[in-house]
């Protein structure tokens, strides 16, 4: 399989009033046509701001190395001009909270028309519109959704406009960062229903960002889990969330309750302690403060991203010990 989308040897930081803070630590992904990688951790752990990057859409304070290789060109030091015909037309992205990414005065029709009309001006008006009403009808939505403003549909509604929107242009990559925040359950599953339809259907590369290990699960092919800027975990998702190496990826996947295990229903899977301060360097092993298994060479020397397994890379110096 051809990478689509090849990141390599990433590291993003933000220039702060308090001094640098290191968003993303070396990360190394690569994204095949046809294949969904999802990217797994908590809140702060860097998921969006790689999500931002793969596209060039971070802030100015961001110094940013490594490279971001989109069908073999890097996007980290390509001209305005070719960067502007990869959004959209070669890659998209679904942002998180979709009320908050639409335009709240624009009917949602013209919105999904709009990068149509900008990177394809030769289209016309009539074919924009049929355009239009096919995206909305492929995300599951009538046509006649098009001459809704975004509050006046439901949350799942606004997440389907914004696939729609990021489907307008046929790229060959989508970007879905948390696309089922804040939706409920029976709306998250068609969501994700739909996400895997695309793939299936049109064949293209998707990275799926969310914080719940269980969602990931359901929809994609590779898992990547990330703490601290860095991935500590990545390998096959049915493998990562059923047998996880990386104690952080362990518990993640335990905080996820399964139906009918006693177990996983009366015992607390939380997971002590908060993430480390961005802005503090971390002799060894971010994650050792709050690993139960930490030995001293955990609180002083950093591990490496090792395979482990065939296809499956890890983190942790303890792997394969008892």
């Amino acid at each position: 399989m051809s990478d689509l989308l090849h990141v390599r040897d990433l590291h993003v930081t933000y220039r702060t009033d308090e001094g640098p803070l290191s968003a993303v630590r070396g990360i190394d992904l690569r994204v095949g046509r046809g294949e969904v990688l999802g990217i797994a951790g908590e809140s702060g752990c860097g998921k969006s701001t790689l999500a931002s990057t793969v596209l060039r859409l971070q802030p100015a304070s961001a110094d940013v190395t490594g490279a971001v290789l989109f069908d073999g060109a890097d996007v980290l030091t390509m001209r305005w001009g070719d960067l502007r015909a990869v959004r959209w037309a070669g890659a998209s992205i679904v942002f998180q909270g979709a009320l908050h990414s639409l335009n709240p005065v624009r009917r949602v029709g013209v919105q999904i028309g709009e990068p149509i009309r900008v990177h394809e001006p030769e289209v016309g008006d009539d074919e924009v519109d049929a355009r239009v009403t096919d995206l909305l009808e492929q995300v599951g939505l009538p046509a006649a959704r098009a001459a809704a403003y975004p509050h006046q549909l439901s949350g799942g509604q606004r997440q389907r406009v914004m696939i729609a929107m990021a489907l307008a242009c046929r790229p060959d990559l989508v970007v879905a960062d948390e696309p089922t925040t804040a939706l409920d359950v029976m709306v998250q599953a068609q969501v994700l229903d739909l996400l895997s339809g695309l793939v299936r259907d049109l064949g293209v590369g998707m990275v799926v960002i969310s914080h719940d290990l269980s969602v990931l699960a359901d929809v994609c092919d590779r898992i990547a889990v990330m703490y601290a800027g860095r991935v500590v975990e990545q390998g096959p998702a049915d493998e990562v969330f059923g047998r996880a190496l990386h104690p952080y990826a362990a518990a993640l996947s335990a905080a996820f309750p399964r139906v009918g295990d006693p177990a996983s229903r009366y015992a607390p899977a939380g997971l002590p302690g908060d993430p480390p301060d961005p802005r503090e360097s971390v002799a060894g092993c971010s994650f050792a403060p709050r690993c139960a298994r930490a030995v001293e060479r955990c609180r002083s020397e950093e591990p490496p991203l090792e395979e482990h397994l065939p296809g499956r890379t890890a983190a942790c110096w303890r792997i394969g010990e008892p």
